[in-house]
């Protein structure tokens, strides 16, 4: 690394982050290596910065093959997270650039959120802020919809990898009865440690108080959650959604809220983010909607961004990848 000390490795963060994120994130890096990021949005600028750079971190950009292209050196793709959807894999493969991501390191964070969710839209707290924001004292007889609790419920998880399985674990002190469905069940003995049970997703919809959604984005989740299967839940069941915004077909789902087909439902992810300010999800009184907030704790920023690093400097050195966090 001797070199690297008068030509540092350039380390690109494609989200536009605030001077002093960068600096924070400055602080943690290896040594000959040096950090610049986005301070604007859209390919053309994307384009200009993965230029010249050897590594480049991807949040919830969205990283394109044209911008892949526009890379001339670049050695890995880091997504700062888990989910690698808004990335264009095919063309990293076709290019020879390796993507890697932090698996796991957001499972605590983002179940958590979910089960605050669920608390927000069982108890309708977040449209009682709102309404006393606006001066508006509501008893518990005027709320947009009525209170129920989380303990006791049937709560249906669509997904259960690392944070579907945080999300039963957390679950359990409410005394909840946990469903689940993915692709591959798991082995019985999984099942009685994290206390769920398996059933198919129209069962699970049907009989779940709670639906709560923790699948990746693919070919056969996207749009999963349409007017068929929000008319299966019961009509006072509320929806969570902290996987990815195209698994939900909002405009269907606007309707089912609308209509009371299902009592409520509360969002962190949606199809165009940011939302835009004109989006029927904003004007309905039954669902909770916040700004893909579930990840970010200042808690785990730091062992993260360390994470990705290393994994930098393992690439750097000829190092092998761990096999965990490797995608392509």
């Amino acid at each position: 690394m001797s070199q690297s000390r008068t030509m540092p490795l350039t380390v690109v963060v494609l989200d536009a982050i605030s001077e002093a994120r960068a600096n924070e994130m400055r602080a943690l890096l290896p040594e000959g290596f040096g950090l610049t990021h986005a301070r604007a949005t859209g390919e053309p600028h994307l384009m200009e910065i993965i230029r010249d750079a050897d590594f480049a971190i991807a949040g919830q950009v969205s990283v394109s093959a044209a911008v892949l292209q526009a890379a001339k050196r670049l050695k890995l793709l880091h997504k700062w997270g888990v989910g690698v959807d808004n990335l264009d894999l095919a063309a990293a493969r076709r290019l020879g650039i390796r993507v890697a991501r932090t698996t796991g390191s957001n499972a605590l964070p983002v179940a958590e959120f979910s089960i605050g969710l669920m608390l927000l839209a069982l108890r309708s707290m977040a449209y009682g802020h709102e309404q006393l924001r606006q001066g508006h004292w509501r008893g518990p007889g005027e709320l947009s919809v009525p209170a129920r609790q989380l303990s006791g419920k049937v709560v249906g998880l669509v997904g259960l990898g690392a944070i579907g399985s945080a999300v039963a674990r957390l679950l359990r002190g409410f005394g909840c009865h946990i469903l689940y469905t993915k692709r591959q069940r798991l082995p019985a003995s999984e099942e009685a440690l994290l206390g769920v049970h398996y059933t198919a997703l129209n069962d699970l919809l049907a009989q779940s108080d709670v639906v709560s959604l923790h699948c990746p984005l693919t070919a056969k989740t996207t749009g999963l959650i349409d007017r068929n299967a929000l008319q299966r839940m019961k009509s006072t069941a509320v929806l969570i959604n902290v996987a990815r915004g195209g698994v939900v077909v909002e405009a269907d789902l606007v309707e089912a809220l609308q209509m009371r087909v299902i009592q409520a439902a509360a969002m962190d992810v949606f199809a165009i983010e940011p939302l835009p300010g004109d989006s029927p999800l904003l004007g309905l009184d039954n669902l909770v909607v916040t700004p893909h907030l579930a990840a970010s704790t200042a808690d785990t920023f730091e062992p993260t961004v360390r994470r990705m690093f290393e994994t930098m400097r393992r690439v750097a050195c000829g190092e092998p990848i761990p096999e965990q966090d490797v995608v392509v």
